[in-house]
């Protein structure tokens, strides 16, 4: 599963490929956990990639989440 975080007023994006075996739910109610505490400073999302070099990203920086589907709902090619 890979995850694209946007990172306020800097146009950039942050991409994470996690593990196979990431558990979507609780990564969900990870993130909200951490956007819910964004007035704290000190909030940071910590992600694990699948090599297990670790990205924190501020929570007050954040400005968006984006989930994507796991490795294996992927469609490579032009079928449909």
């Amino acid at each position: 599963m890979d995850i694209r975080i946007g990172i306020a007023q800097s146009g950039q994006v942050v991409e994470v490929e996690l593990a196979e075996d990431a558990d979507r739910a609780e990564l969900k109610a990870r993130i909200d956990v951490v956007l819910g505490s964004a007035d704290d400073a000190g909030a940071v999302l910590w992600l694990v990639d699948r090599r297990g070099k670790e990205t924190g990203i501020p929570a007050a920086r954040i400005s968006f989440v984006e989930l994507g589907a796991a490795d294996a709902d992927r469609r490579i090619g032009f079928g449909a």
